[in-house]
C-alpha cells in the first residue's frame, strides 16, 4: 500500500516529502502556500493557503498560530516574499530559524527566473534558511533532476545574494548526489559577513572615537564588548551605524524612525545597543535578545543645605508644638482672667512670664489665682527645660533641610528632573499610578549644555543609572563640581533590563541570546563593567556619587559661631524696635490727651 502511494506521487512531491522528513520533522506546524494541489503525507500539523487574495492576512493568521515554516508553489513567488516580509513586521511571532522552500510552478520549467529573482529581494537578506527547488533543463535521460539552490548569505556582502548550488536530486534513484545539508546556514560561521551595529557614545555601555593608542579599534564599552565577542565567536565584521544627534531615537507611525531604534526599524542596522531597555513600543516592532544588564534609574538631587540661622530659635519645637504652646497661652490667660474675677489686668504678661519661668510680683490674693499660677509655673518649668535642651542641640549639631530621598519627596517639592532624551521615561510612560504620573510630568528633556548649567543652580535633579557592579552611568553634564552640591536618591524610580534589539525574527537573535547567557554564567558582564568603569569613567565623579550620602556625616558637631545666634539677635532687635515704637506712641498719645484737657479748661 505504501509502495503504491509513493508510485502515484509526482517526482517533485517525492522530493518534497524527502526534504520535509529529513529537515522539517521537528517543525511545530507547516504551511503550504500553493496554487496547485500538492499530494504529500506529513507527520505534523499542516495548514494550506490558496494565494489568490488577501495573501498577507492569510499568512499572518497561520503565522500567529505558530505555522512559520513554509512550502511555496506560486507562479509569482515574489508576491509571497512581499507578504512574508509584511507579516514579519505585523505579527507577534518571532523565530530566528524560519524555513521557506520554493517549488517550481510546474514541471515544464515555467517561472524559473522568478525563483532566482527572489535572491535579489530585500526580505531575502534577512532569511537564512531559504531553499529553491529548480528543475534541471535539457535532461538527456528519462530521469528528472532537481537542483537544490540557496543564497550564499554569509561571506562578503556583495556575494550574499548570489546563488549557492547545494546538491542535486535524481528522480530515478530518489537520492541526492552529495547528501549535503540543504540548510547549511546554521549561523556558526559567518565568514566575515558584515554585522551593522547601531549605537552612540553612552558610558559605560558604549564608548566611540577613542584614541587608537588606548584602544586599537577606537571603541569599547560593556555592550560593545558583547558584539565584539559575538563577531569573534561567529566570525563576522562589525560596521557601526551612528546617529549621535538622536541618540536612542524613536519610531514613527509610518514605520520609519531616527536614532538607534529608527535604524533598526528601517533596516539600516542589524543590531542595536546602548542601554536599550525592554520597552513595549519597541518590542511590538523589533526583536529582543535575552537581558544583558540589569540597571536601575534614579537621580542625583540638590543636597539639603544647612537651615538659615534665623530659624534656629524655632527649631527645638515642631510646628504642632508651637501651636500647642499658643493654645496653652490663650487658655491659661482666659483661666487667669476668670480667676481674677473677669479682670484682664496684666493677664498676658503674667501668663507669658510664668511660661518662660519668670518670677512674679505677687502669688495672688485668692486660692483660684494661686492654683492657676502654680500649674503655669510647673508647665513653664518643663517647657523651658525642654526648649533649652533642644536649643543646645540645634546650636551644636547642624540642621539641614529635608532631603530628596524618594519619589514622593521629589513630587512634594515639585522638583524637575531631566536628561537629554525622553527614553528615560519610556518604561513608565504607561503607568496608571498617580504618583508615577506626577513624576513623569516633572521630567524635562534639555540639551547637555543646559543641564550642565542647571546642575549647579539647584533647580533640577539629574537622572543616572545604578549598575550591578556598583558603578553609575552618569552623563558628562554631571561634573565633579556639580556633585559637591548633589546627593544620590535612596529610592530608585524603576529598574530595567538592558537588551540588544534586532529586526523581528532576525537570524542573529538566537545566537546572540546564547552568547549573553554564557557571559552571565561566566561572570564576565560584571567584570567588564568594572574594567570599563575604572578605565574610562571619571573616578572622582563616581566617588562623589557613591559617597554623596555619607560625605556630610563628619559634620556632626561644630563650635558655636555668630551665625548660630543671629536668630536670637533678630528676635531681640525686633523686640527693641517694637518696644521703642510702642513707647513713642504712648508718649504721643499722652501729650495729645494733656493738650485736650488744657483746651477744655
Amino acid at each position: 500500500m505504501m509502495l503504491q502511494m509513493v508510485t502515484n506521487m509526482l517526482p517533485i512531491e517525492i522530493l518534497l516529502q524527502t526534504i520535509i522528513n529529513e529537515y522539517l520533522k521537528k517543525s511545530y506546524c507547516l504551511t503550504l502556500v500553493s496554487e496547485t494541489p500538492i499530494d504529500i503525507s506529513l507527520p505534523m500539523t499542516i495548514t494550506s493557503i490558496t494565494p489568490y487574495e488577501n495573501l498577507t492576512n492569510q499568512i499572518l493568521q497561520v503565522s500567529e498560530m505558530g505555522c512559520s515554516d513554509y512550502v511555496v508553489r506560486m507562479r509569482e513567488p515574489r508576491d509571497f516574499m512581499i507578504s512574508f516580509d509584511e507579516v514579519n513586521h505585523l505579527g507577534n511571532t518571532r523565530r530566528s530559524d524560519k524555513r521557506v522552500i520554493f517549488l517550481p510552478y510546474n514541471e515544464n520549467q515555467v517561472g524559473l527566473e522568478n525563483l532566482l529573482d527572489i535572491l535579489n529581494m530585500k526580505p531575502t537578506k534577512f532569511l537564512a534558511n531559504l531553499l529553491l527547488v529548480l528543475p534541471v533543463l535539457n535532461s538527456i535521460s528519462d530521469c528528472i533532476f532537481y537542483d537544490l539552490v540557496s543564497h550564499k548569505f554569509i561571506g562578503p556582502d556583495h556575494e550574499s545574494n548570489q546563488p549557492l548550488y547545494i546538491d542535486r536530486w535524481n528522480s530515478c534513484t530518489s537520492s541526492f548526489d552529495n547528501n549535503y545539508n540543504l540548510f547549511p546556514h546554521d549561523m556558526s560561521n559567518l565568514f566575515g559577513k558584515t554585522l551593522k551595529v547601531a549605537c552612540f557614545t553612552y558610558k559605560p555601555y558604549v564608548l566611540l572615537d577613542l584614541d587608537p593608542i588606548i584602544e586599537s579599534r577606537g571603541r569599547d564599552g560593556t555592550e560593545t564588548r558583547i558584539v565584539e565577542e559575538f563577531c569573534r565567536w561567529l566570525n563576522c565584521t562589525i560596521e557601526l551605524v551612528r546617529d549621535d544627534e538622536h541618540q536612542w531615537g524613536e519610531i514613527y507611525e509610518n514605520s520609519t524612525g531616527v536614532g538607534v531604534i529608527g535604524s533598526l526599524v528601517e533596516d539600516r542596522a542589524d543590531v542595536g545597543i546602548t542601554a536599550l531597555y525592554s520597552w513595549y513600543e519597541e518590542y511590538v516592532a523589533l526583536d529582543f535578545s535575552t537581558p544583558c544588564i540589569r540597571t536601575a534609574v534614579t537621580c542625583v538631587a540638590p543636597s539639603p543645605r544647612i537651615l538659615a540661622s534665623w530659624e534656629m530659635p524655632l527649631l527645638p519645637f515642631t510646628l504642632y508644638m508651637w501651636l500647642a504652646l499658643l493654645f496653652t497661652l490663650i487658655y491659661a490667660s482666659m483661666a487667669l482672667t476668670i480667676a481674677q474675677g473677669c479682670s484682664s489686668d496684666r493677664v498676658l504678661l503674667t501668663t507669658f512670664g510664668m511660661m518662660i519661668t519668670q518670677t512674679q510680683h505677687s502669688a495672688g490674693s485668692t486660692w483660684r489665682i494661686r492654683s492657676v499660677t502654680g500649674w503655669l509655673l510647673i508647665s513653664g518649668l518643663v517647657l523651658d527645660n525642654a526648649y533649652g535642651g533642644g536649643l543646645a542641640s540645634v546650636f551644636t549639631v547642624p540642621k539641614y533641610e529635608p532631603s530628596v530621598d524618594t519619589i514622593q519627596d521629589l513630587v512634594d517639592r515639585q522638583l524637575e528632573w531631566g536628561a537629554t532624551h525622553d527614553a528615560w521615561i519610556f518604561s513608565i510612560s504607561h503607568s496608571q499610578e498617580p504618583l508615577v504620573k506626577q513624576l513623569i510630568s516633572l521630567f524635562k528633556v534639555k540639551p547637555a549644555a543646559e543641564l550642565r548649567r542647571n546642575s549647579v543652580t539647584r533647580s533640577i535633579a539629574l537622572s543616572i543609572e545604578r549598575l550591578p557592579a556598583g558603578y553609575f552611568a552618569v552623563g558628562d553634564y554631571i561634573t565633579k563640581e556639580a556633585m559637591l552640591d548633589l546627593t544620590v536618591m535612596q529610592e530608585d524610580f524603576y529598574y530595567e533590563q538592558c537588551v540588544a534589539m534586532l529586526r523581528k525574527s532576525s537570524p542573529y537573535t538566537e545566537k546572540l541570546s546564547q552568547l549573553v547567557g554564557r557571559l552571565h554564567e561566566s561572570g564576565l558582564m560584571i567584570a567588564w563593567e568594572t574594567q570599563v568603569s575604572l578605565k574610562y569613567l571619571n573616578f572622582e565623579v563616581q566617588l562623589e556619587v557613591r559617597l554623596s550620602r555619607s560625605k556630610r556625616d563628619i559634620e556632626t558637631i561644630e563650635q558655636l559661631s555668630f551665625r548660630h545666634v543671629v536668630g536670637v539677635f533678630i528676635i531681640y532687635v525686633t523686640g527693641v524696635i517694637l518696644s521703642v515704637l510702642t513707647f513713642t506712641m504712648e508718649i504721643f498719645l499722652k501729650k495729645k490727651e494733656c493738650r485736650g484737657e488744657s483746651n477744655v479748661e
